[in-house]
């Protein structure tokens, strides 16, 4: 399977069920791996033909500015969904890890992996 993959994407989100969570947004950090469709660009080489990776965290920006998040998990899962949806990937891999949560851990967060159905 050819994927694109985005790692340590960091950027601000509203995420949290905790009060000093609500408070203000926090760095979440982002890796994606995602399917391509078909293998048309290595023929072509038009970024038409495959994940354009700088689109893609522009969703997800959006995405993290007009909503709230209570669970990783439920960021996690709408990403998916907004990635196989928006970009007609196959299959999806999404981990969200929040930074500084637990003192004897750099990172806590969740993984999960989508297909399309």
């Amino acid at each position: 399977m050819d994927t694109v993959f985005i790692r340590q994407l960091r950027l601000p989100a509203w995420i949290g069920l905790y009060r000093h969570e609500k408070v203000a947004p926090q760095t979440i950090e982002i890796d994606l791996e995602i399917a391509l469709s078909d293998n048309r660009v290595f023929k072509t080489g038009k970024v038409a033909d495959t994940i354009d990776y700088g689109v893609v965290v522009a969703h997800i920006r959006a995405l993290l500015e007009k909503e709230r998040f209570g669970l990783v998990e439920n960021l996690a899962e709408r990403i998916a969904e907004l990635v196989i949806r928006d970009f007609n990937s196959p299959h999806v891999k999404v981990s969200i890890a929040k930074l500084g949560v637990l003192k004897d851990a750099k990172l806590v967060g969740v993984s999960i992996e989508r297909s399309r159905s």
